[in-house]
């Protein structure tokens, strides 16, 4: 009699050892496929990158009669300002981009970061979440402007999104805006944004960590009034000082990405117009 109990007890917990081992073999092999998808994605978001920037001319712009300075401080006054304005626009050829893809709107370019890439914009907020440039399935997505955002004429707040890759592509590397060695370096509070319309270029204002909200993700305000609260707010929000002026006629560009892989932090950025030039 004993000895049936103890054979019973034995298989039992043979049963559940089984049981767990099946348990823990299908989770690893589902952890193995979504390691393997990872890799793949970035992979393949990368070759489109690199066949991008193969076939996508970008040059260097000087200042001529279609330039524009935009909203410049007192002339006298200490601003880094003064000495953004000296540096080149990035003008991009777009011919071969729309091609590929005729989502196109833009490219952004931010010093001391891995962001530079082609801009796209979708009738929603959904479809680059995990499409590459190419239209392709892909979890890494692709940078892309908010669907309410005129990319003609800028609204008050034009957004742009990316992913947080963990390889330090897409909006990866936004993460090195929190750097105090990044921020010691005025030469990288400069986003350059070229679009088929016109290439501009932007003064970084403010950068924080805040849990995903809607507010400064709001494109355009009733009045002026709504306008500078919302301008202090953001600025008010910056980890670090960049001593920048705003006024109601600015125009603010924010770029956001996922801070942590919870999705409930965001990493934000934010930026003014200080120079266009209207493309021909």
């Amino acid at each position: 009699m004993k000895e049936s109990k103890i054979k019973n007890s034995n298989v039992k917990s043979s049963k559940i050892s089984n049981i767990f081992l099946i348990f823990f073999c299908i989770l690893s092999i589902i952890c193995i496929y979504y390691i393997a998808k990872w890799f793949l994605d970035n992979k393949k978001a990368n070759d489109i990158a690199n066949n991008i920037n193969d076939v996508t001319k970008i040059e260097e712009i000087a200042d001529n009669d279609n330039t524009e300075i935009i909203n410049p401080p007192e002339e006298n006054t200490k601003n880094d300002y003064w000495d953004f304005i000296k540096l080149p626009l990035i003008a991009v050829d777009f011919s071969k981009l729309k091609e590929i893809n005729s989502d196109t709107v833009g490219w952004i370019n931010v010093n001391n970061t891995n962001i530079n890439y082609p801009v796209v914009q979708a009738s929603n907020n959904e479809k680059y979440l995990n499409r590459a440039f190419d239209g392709s399935k892909n979890q890494a997505g692709w940078i892309f402007a908010d669907y309410r955002n005129d990319m003609k004429n800028f609204n008050q707040n034009t957004i742009l999104y990316g992913h947080s890759r963990l390889n330090k592509t897409m909006f990866g590397s936004l993460f090195n805006v929190l750097n105090k060695s990044w921020y010691t370096n005025k030469y990288n509070h400069i986003i350059k944004f070229s679009t088929p319309y016109e290439n501009t270029m932007w003064q970084i204002f403010s950068v924080y960590k805040i849990n995903a909200e809607s507010y400064y993700i709001t494109t355009s305000f009733g009045d002026n009034r709504n306008y500078t609260d919302f301008l202090n707010t953001i600025k008010k929000r910056s980890i670090y000082n960049f001593g920048v002026e705003l006024n109601s006629s600015d125009k603010v560009l924010t770029l956001s990405t996922c801070s942590d892989s919870s999705g409930n932090g965001r990493i934000v950025v934010h930026a003014r117009l200080i120079k266009r030039e209207i493309r021909n």
